[in-house]
């Protein structure tokens, strides 16, 4: 088979790594793939192309935050891409986050339309079948079921500082993802599969495969990160995030911070320089690091892992405290439950800072066993969730 993976980034990030990942098992089973992406830079080793320049990026940029019409600029850059995609002559077409300020959806789905192929698209949010965002259920927002218009968010991403252009981006949008005839969505969590049901996209097959991790490098490490840190009798409280905003859980850690006992200390991971600026003395900033090694150590070494995300899919993180040892805390938002039970975690209520307090309480008086914690990442192991993917594409393709 002959694979062509369509990302906004490769390598880094939780869909750049899964893009990647994917690569590599079908590489080692014999299979061809390439993976096309827009942005940053990829690993050593994989085929890659990359879709338009910096340049490119920055003028879809700049036409969202004028127009609001993110995913239909990149003109030029996706009629380049659509060149080099042809002479490749993939026989499946795996389409992850299209939006990204990378390529142009019109010209994307006409060339999917006029090639026939299949096509097994991974939603990893939910941008599809809305006007403008990619996130809705944290605020409450249902106008992606009717039809959006005066979207609440159009100050946030993909931001538009001037006009709003929801109505007609969810009409056009509508139009075009429901002209392909073999497509197959995927989602990573039941939480996100039955909205997608509720949507524009709900005629079409929807098949559930849960994100994975690399159990080789996610695993129980030893390290010196509590000496490093002057952590050495604290009882250490981790958040993740690729980027911490108020949807990630940043201001409810903030809030978290104030309620705390004196021997706690809360360590975020994936701080920009301005928030590591002003963070209180019981919290430890660390900025993003792409190093698996560093994080994995990182996780082993907490007490807890808390995931007080507003709204998601199917939060790698969790999965990667789990398969360190370390249980989860989180509110009962998105799909983030779905990789948590009473054995190796706590579920609290959506935005409960309290909730919290008395859930760390909890894992202090009551000892998760590491062993509960491997178990229930021993389900998530990223070679069997691919191994679902490939066999999907071989029936996509009969």
């Amino acid at each position: 088979m002959k694979i062509l993976q369509i990302n906004s980034v490769c390598g880094y990030g939780s869909t750049g790594r899964i893009a990647t990942d994917l690569y590599k098992l079908l590489e080692k089973q014999g299979h061809d793939c390439v993976i096309a992406y827009g942005r940053g830079s990829a690993p050593k080793g994989i085929r890659t192309i990359k879709i338009g320049s910096k340049f490119d990026n920055y003028t879809h940029v700049a036409q969202t935050r004028l127009f609001d019409t993110h995913g239909f600029g990149s003109i030029k850059a996706t009629k380049e891409f659509i060149k080099k995609a042809k002479e490749y002559d993939p026989d499946v077409i795996h389409l992850h986050n299209i939006h990204g300020y990378y390529i142009n959806i019109k010209l994307l789905f006409n060339y999917l339309k006029e090639i026939q192929k299949p096509v097994v698209w991974t939603l990893h949010d939910c941008w599809s079948f809305t006007g403008h965002c990619s996130h809705f259920d944290y605020i409450g927002c249902d106008k992606w079921k009717e039809g959006c218009f005066k979207c609440p968010q159009k100050r946030s991403y993909p931001k538009s500082f001037f006009l709003d252009n929801s109505k007609n981006n969810y009409r056009r949008k509508n139009e075009l993802f429901n002209e392909l005839k073999n497509m197959t969505l995927v989602t990573p969590s039941k939480w996100l599969a039955n909205l997608v049901k509720e949507s524009f996209l709900g005629d079409y097959n929807i098949k559930v495969i849960n994100n994975g991790i690399n159990l080789e490098k996610f695993k129980p490490l030893l390290s010196n990160f509590r000496r490093k840190n002057n952590l050495d009798d604290k009882f250490i409280i981790l958040g993740v995030a690729s980027v911490w905003d108020t949807r990630k859980g940043f201001d409810s850690f903030l809030e978290l911070s104030k309620c705390i006992e004196k021997n706690d200390q809360i360590v975020l991971v994936g701080l920009n320089d301005k928030q590591l600026k002003d963070l209180p003395k019981n919290i430890t900033g660390i900025k993003r690091t792409n190093n698996i090694e560093e994080l994995a150590e990182i996780y082993s070494t907490a007490d807890g892992f808390v995931n007080p995300t507003l709204q998601d899919n199917f939060p790698t993180t969790n999965l990667e405290s789990l398969a360190c040892g370390t249980p989860v805390i989180t509110f009962n938002t998105g799909g983030s439950v779905e990789s948590i039970d009473q054995s190796c975690g706590l579920i609290v209520e959506k935005e409960s800072i309290k909730g919290l307090v008395e859930a760390i309480s909890r894992i202090k008086i009551k000892s998760f066993s590491k062993s509960n914690c491997l178990k229930m990442a021993s389900q998530f192991d990223m070679n069997d969730r691919f191994n679902e993917y490939i066999k999907l594409y071989k029936k996509v393709m009969k």
